[in-house]
């Protein structure tokens, strides 16, 4: 990879000089059109080359033009921006997390999303096995003019505590309409299908089927004197697979069966697990209606999206409208209003994680004798009852530990409905040419109601408010979130002499929060089977679970710019925060950021240099915590009884503070032929509001603090190039390169270890003092003074070392590469997606290899298997691990040290790909067609290099820290191809 990269750059370095060098006589660009004017914080517009901080601009085309409509814009720029990574996964409807120079903060962070100057919310409802995605989803990516990442403090600083992480700016699309003062007419049209990349699912073993013991079987032998299989067992290390042996297996008691009643051969499955997927397919109708002239503007859209996933009985509607109307009164007064309504209704998503997970049964503790088909016709010919393979016994058939899948799916399924509005309205006056005053009001409304079922007759498991096992149930949450942003500013510039000026805002901010969730279950099951309401339960339900909360958080900001002879810029902003999570005297904080950027290019005058700019600055910024923090909170219980919470809250809470140091330059050479941007920084986050373990003896389990630092530092490298361009052939080239080191400093006191999430086999993410952020510890190998694994020569099984750092999440570095070409009306793209480095604890190859599922178990259990390393006294070990055939003692979680299932997380992806081609106006000259373009797009097609087994390195179980580190249970990965067309009236 690293020797493609250079010789990719040296091709587009000398190429360009080259053809640049021939054409200079053609090229007649202006510093101002090479930078360009960008929306910075406030939705504010600025010339790039003013700004002496790193941001970067991501195109419409850029976004959306070579890949499929994702449903999800945050996954739309994964391997475009440096320095942001963008982590996606395979769940139906599933998240997508973003992260901005690395973790600050010891519980996560995410960057602020902020849609044309105004914030909206990108949270996912929590406490549940289902990923519900984040709610930038809501967002329709065809009203999306282009987005714009502010990396560090200095570029988000104004956006007060919202802005540590960094900010996402949205500017959506303004209507144009026709030249001829026509309405403009725009129909796109696209169908995707996936295909699973099979490098993504596990490989099975052939040769053993169902078991734990080896040549045991689960009962005496039955009529004729046939074994049967152990079907109680869910595992696939028992006997050998003997196609002349007769067994009876789990559909030998299916009355609808073609095998019941009889014994069959003992082979492995014709149909595995992979056959129980389905095709996803999406289809997306998007319509916009725009009309424009030289004092207002509209744009009309309607967007309808209808998708089904990977497992049946799923699927997903959603229609998205949005308006958008700009509207001069007179010269100097301007409105602008924008709303969009997204009705989301979304069936049947994955369960995630461990527990009642299909794929973790899959992954880990499936029998390869069991036909799936074979359990999809016993579910659907014995009335969808719940005819599973694991029974209890040959007379019970009682599931033991898994419901057959599909009664899984077509009767305990999970289903969602979600309404999103967001809108805003600005007015603006201009007092004079250099003066005018902007009031904006925007309104962020998401209700969501999600319902749970589990079907009479399913395994007993742990469900609704008391968490009891129960074999059916109910339970349903209402969610309502809501933000309400005003906005009152000024705008000024001064020319204080006819070199210098100063221009910049003054204004306030009012936020106001309101959350109002209500959870409800039934208790003791459903008394009418199939009849899902609360009313429905055996038993009393308990009180609903209420959280009800709203906070205000009051700013005032102010910025001044000096541009000094168009080649010296200096910015400086200050804000001033007050939360109504924070306690009187602690509750306002501010924060202030410098910016310089000298323009050298104005001194350095040559033909071959286009721009060149050095930049700096320095910020501080802030964050608040959580409502109700200050002063514990009790839940009511019912009949008058009241339960405490398990933290210990504080009244003495500070905010949050970060500062960050950032040095830059950037470049254009021939005619913006070639450029560089690079960017370094350091950032030190303290005071982080946390949660740390308290002894029980106190009455609670952890108490809340302000405690904690973290460092880090990185490097930002973006490179664009155009290696060849005539007036038909044009070769465009984009690389963007980052590296970010972290480092744990502090704790609390004498602390040296933060707990942030905790995974099956004793494995743990955390923060370490010392350590980079997201260190994985669990046990590990025991080492001699040579670094040779130690292996006791009795058992001839690896010695184990407990509580070791094994792994860490922390990437050493992402990038990604993108190509264009435009040959007349073709046009080709694809980009390259890489991240190298950070681990991952595979939480599937623990157990899989334990229980044989995986094909390189299959040689485990005839002649004994000899691991590599050490005896104690340094002997190269020759004993191989004793009792070989029962399950666990060659690999997998029984004997094996957790770092045994530690693998590098580094990816290659050929991330998205498309061919396109726009018919000549000549074919359209006579129609009502003014443009059409049919493409073929493509989205994860290949994954060029992996180091995890079976599985994406990428994928998790959803949004939020605890997703990452651990591959457990996660859906295949799909190749996604589609056809989309567009045509303009």
């Amino acid at each position: 990879m690293k020797k493609l990269t250079a010789s990719l750059l040296v091709l587009v370095l000398s190429s360009s000089i080259a053809v640049a060098n021939a054409q200079q006589k053609n090229d007649t660009i202006k510093t101002k059109e090479i930078e360009g004017v960008v929306v910075t914080a406030l939705g504010i517009k600025r010339e790039k080359k003013s700004l002496g901080y790193a941001s970067e601009e991501v195109k419409a085309a850029e976004l959306t033009g070579g890949t499929t409509n994702t449903g999800n814009v945050a996954s739309l720029l994964s391997g475009k921006v440096a320095g942001l990574q963008v982590n996606t996964n395979n769940n139906f409807g599933g998240s997508a997390n973003l992260l901005i120079r690395g973790y600050k903060s010891l519980s996560g962070g995410s960057p602020l999303i902020v849609i044309d100057g105004s914030p909206v919310n990108n949270n996912t409802v929590t406490g549940s096995v289902f990923d519900y995605g984040n709610f930038l989803s809501d967002i329709n990516q065809e009203d999306i003019e282009s987005v714009n990442v502010l990396k560090g403090a200095a570029a988000s600083a104004l956006y007060g505590e919202r802005g540590s992480d960094g900010v996402i700016l949205i500017v959506t699309k303004s209507g144009r309409g026709n030249n001829d003062g026509s309405w403009g007419v725009t129909l796109n049209s696209g169908i995707t299908a996936g295909f699973i990349d099979k490098s993504t699912f596990p490989t099975y073993q052939k040769k053993y089927g169902a078991g734990y013991g080896g040549q045991s079987w689960n009962e005496d032998p039955g009529p004729g004197g046939y074994n049967y299989a152990n079907f109680v067992d869910d595992a696939s290390y028992g006997p050998a697979f003997n196609p002349n042996q007769l067994v009876y297996q789990w559909d030998s008691f299916d009355p609808s069966s073609p095998n019941y009643g009889k014994a069959t051969p003992w082979v492995a499955a014709k149909n595995g697990p992979i056959k129980f997927f389905e095709t996803p397919v999406t289809y997306i109708n998007t319509i916009t209606i725009e009309k424009g002239n030289k004092t207002s503007n509209l744009s009309l859209s309607y967007s309808n999206m209808l998708s089904n996933g990977l497992m049946p009985n799923s699927e997903l509607r959603k229609n998205t409208i949005s308006a958008k109307f700009n509207h001069d009164f007179t010269d100097k007064l301007h409105a602008s209003v924008f709303t969009t309504l997204t009705l989301q209704d979304t069936r049947g998503r994955n369960e995630t994680g461990y527990s009642d997970n299909i794929v973790s049964g899959f992954r880990q503790w499936w029998q390869t004798n069991v036909d799936v088909l074979a359990l999809r016709d016993a579910y659907a010919n014995n009335g969808n009852s719940n005819f599973s393979w694991n029974r209890s016994t040959a007379a019970d058939a009682t599931p033991q530990y898994w419901n057959n899948p599909y009664f899984q799916r077509y009767q305990n399924y999970q289903s969602d409905d979600r309404t999103r509005i967001f809108s805003y309205a600005q007015l603006k006056y201009d007092v004079s040419k250099n003066f005018g005053i902007t009031g904006k009001l925007s309104y962020d409304d998401l209700q969501m109601v999600v319902e749970e079922r589990l079907m009479n007759g399913s395994l007993p498991q742990a469900f609704g408010a008391s968490g009891l096992n129960v074999s059916s149930g109910y339970a349903r949450t209402n969610v309502k979130n809501t933000e309400i942003n005003f906005d009152l500013f000024a705008n000024y510039k001064v020319d204080i002499t006819s070199d210098l000026s100063v221009s910049g805002i003054a204004g306030g901010n009012v936020r106001r929060n309101l959350v109002d969730n209500i959870f409800m279950s039934t208790e003791g099951g459903l008394s009418k089977p199939g009849l899902f309401a609360i009313s429905n339960s055996v038993r009393t339900i308990l009180p609903p679970d209420e959280n009800y909360a709203k906070w205000v958080t009051s700013s005032l900001y102010a910025t001044a710019s000096f541009g000094y002879k168009n080649f010296l810029f200096v910015d400086g902003t200050y804000r001033v925060d007050q939360s109504s999570n924070l306690p009187k005297g602690n509750n306002s904080y501010g924060y202030p950021s410098v910016t310089g950027a000298v323009i050298l290019s104005e001194f350095v005058k040559q033909p071959w240099l286009s721009f060149w700019k050095l930049r700096a600055n320095y910020a501080e910024v802030g964050s608040s915590t959580n409502n109700y923090r200050l002063v514990n909170t009790f839940k009511a219980r019912g009949e008058g009884l009241f339960d405490q919470p398990f933290f210990l809250a504080n009244p003495n809470l500070k905010p949050q503070r970060s500062k960050e140091t950032e040095f830059g330059m950037e470049a254009q050479f021939f005619k913006n032929r070639l450029g560089f941007d690079i960017a370094i920084y350091k950032t030190r986050t303290f005071d982080q509001i946390i949660n740390l373990p308290v002894s029980s003896a106190t009455g609670y389990r952890t108490f809340l603090v302000n405690a904690g630092q973290i460092d880090n530092k990185g490097i930002e490298v973006q490179l664009n190039g155009t290696p060849f361009k005539t007036n038909n052939f044009t070769w465009d080239v984009n690389v963007n390169w980052s590296k970010n080191e972290n480092k744990v400093i502090a704790l609390n006191g004498d602390s040296q270890n933060y707990l942030m999430a905790s995974y099956q086999g004793g494995v743990s993410l955390n923060a370490r003092v010392g350590e980079s952020f997201g260190a994985l510890v669990g046990s590990d190998y025991v080492y001699n003074a040579n670094g040779d694994r130690v292996i006791d020569p009795a058992t001839g099984r690896y010695l184990r070392n407990n509580n070791q750092v094994i792994g860490n999440i922390t990437p050493d570095w992402v990038g990604g590469i993108r190509n264009s070409f435009r040959y007349k009306d073709f046009s080709v793209s694809f980009l390259i997606d890489v991240k190298k480095g950070g681990d991952v604890f595979s939480t599937d190859m623990y157990y899989g290899l334990a229980t044989g599922l995986y094909a390189e178990t299959a040689d485990y259990r005839e002649g004994g298997f000899v691991h590599p390393g050490v005896n104690p006294n340094g002997n190269v070990n020759t004993t191989p691990a004793i009792n070989p055939g029962s399950f666990g003692n060659v690999d997998g979680y029984r004997r094996m040290p957790n770092k045994r299932f530690v693998y590098d997380a580094s990816y290659v992806k050929l991330r998205e790909a498309s061919i396109g081609y726009n018919l000549p106006k000549s074919v359209l000259a006579n129609t009502a067609i003014r443009d059409a373009k049919i493409s073929i797009v493509g989205r994860n097609l290949w994954i060029i290099h992996k180091n995890l087994p079976y599985a994406d390195p990428e994928a998790g179980t959803g949004n939020g820290l605890g997703a990452k580190g651990n591959s457990i249970g996660v859906l295949p990965t799909t190749r996604d191809i589609g056809i989309d067309i567009t045509l303009k009236f």
